[in-house]
């Protein structure tokens, strides 16, 4: 070996382990990555809070979601729906004239500064709601709808039990003070959820910043909506007794979470601790489509069927929220009726489908019949009852 020759080998080994240690640097956190579970939520200060994926209705982090607290303004979300839905159904009209009584025009609180005796399109009471907060406002809505604020409230109770919102009681529209009247964070998210599906053009309406009525100009209390541009809603509420609430919403890419935040000591604080749920869900969660309503997951034996065979599969979409480098260690498990006998009825159930991650099932639906089966002859049914009996 010559002399030039001799260091060959050393450098050749540098070499080789430099770039073993940049593969492992390059390739061993990913593989770490695919394996860990995201962190436990963040300490919020708040009475109740929740955090809650959108579509698929999951509950990313909690704590006393349950507990029975004041919803504060928060109400007029409820408030909202309700008229929103008299509006989808054709019952009034954004340009109906409401005329204000005196006992709206007396409201306290925030106020959207309308006159008594006077006229005001619906619409505007409806900014006036929903992007100025005004106490007066609702009112005049609410007596628009049904009379009377009393009344008003027997409706939003009764729309309450149809969402499921089983934790809620209302005797106002408003959300001032009563000992009868509460929710609590899981309900909050359920009408937030209802609220963004079912009217997505009036919900657009809680992004608006400012609102100017009566040559008074009036800005959205969210302050998420200036501080956080994923953030498009929803409402604020606060009094001395529910504190400082917020019910927040925003969207990143195709995954849009909801959280609530009930009782906190700020108004800055609640939006503080609003921002911390969000950029928890979006930075360790994801939200997946497995399986679309109708499709065929599985095709199983129909014994006395005019047909041999039936699909199965799901009435509704499947959507699960994972930690974020899960995906590909889910597992389906199908458990399927041992013996399905014609007649066969569109969308009965025959079994369930569980998604698994970790041994820990993340997802459960029915398993139901894709299409009708009816009885086959004479013949064939006692065919497949001899068949049957030696089965």
């Amino acid at each position: 070996m010559t002399e030039s020759n001799k260091p060959l080998l050393p450098r050749l080994t540098q070499i080789v382990c430099a770039f073993t240690c940049f593969l492992i640097a390059v390739t061993t956190p990913a593989v770490f990555a695919a394996n860990i579970s995201a962190p436990p939520a963040p300490d919020i200060a708040a009475r109740g809070y929740l955090l809650m994926d959108y579509n698929s209705g999951h509950i990313i982090a909690s704590k006393r979601a349950d507990e029975r607290l004041e919803p504060a303004s928060l109400t007029k979300m409820m408030t909202s729906y309700v008229i929103l839905g008299e509006l989808k159904a054709g019952k009034i009209s954004l340009n109906d004239e409401v005329l204000i009584s005196e006992k709206a025009w007396r409201m306290p609180g925030s106020r959207t500064f309308i006159e008594v005796g006077k006229r005001i399109s619906l619409e505007t009471l409806l900014k006036g709601m929903i992007i100025q907060s005004g106490n007066d406002a609702t009112v005049a809505l609410a007596e628009y709808i049904a009379g009377s604020e009393e009344t008003f409230a027997s409706l939003m109770n009764q729309t309450a039990t149809a969402l499921g919102m089983n934790a809620s009681h209302f005797v106002n529209s408003t959300g001032l003070p009563h000992p009868d009247h509460y929710t609590n964070a899981r309900d909050m998210a359920i009408l937030a959820q209802a609220l963004i599906r079912d009217f997505p053009e009036h919900y657009a309406w809680y992004s608006i910043k400012e609102f100017t009525y009566n040559g008074i100009k009036q800005y959205n209390r969210n302050k998420l909506l200036w501080q956080n541009d994923k953030v498009d809603g929803i409402k604020t509420g606060h009094t001395e007794a529910a504190g400082y609430c917020l019910v927040a919403s925003a969207k990143q890419d195709d995954m849009r979470l909801i959280t609530v935040v009930l009782g906190a000591k700020s108004e800055n604080g609640r939006a503080r601790e609003s921002q911390k749920l969000l950029s928890y869900g979006f930075r360790f969660f994801e939200t997946h489509k497995l399986y679309a309503p109708g499709e065929t997951l599985t095709e199983v034996r129909v014994w006395k069927g005019a047909t041999e065979n039936i699909a199965l599969g799901l009435n509704k979409e499947m959507l699960i929220t994972i930690p974020r480098g899960q995906y590909d260690n889910l597992n389906a498990n199908m458990k399927v009726t041992p013996r399905i006998i014609a007649p066969v009825n569109k969308g009965k159930q025959y079994g369930m489908v569980d998604v698994m991650l970790n041994d820990e099932v993340v997802a459960s639906q029915p398993l139901v019949a894709l299409q009708e089966v009816a009885e086959a002859g004479l013949i064939d049914r006692l065919i497949d009852e001899a068949l049957l009996l030696f089965k």
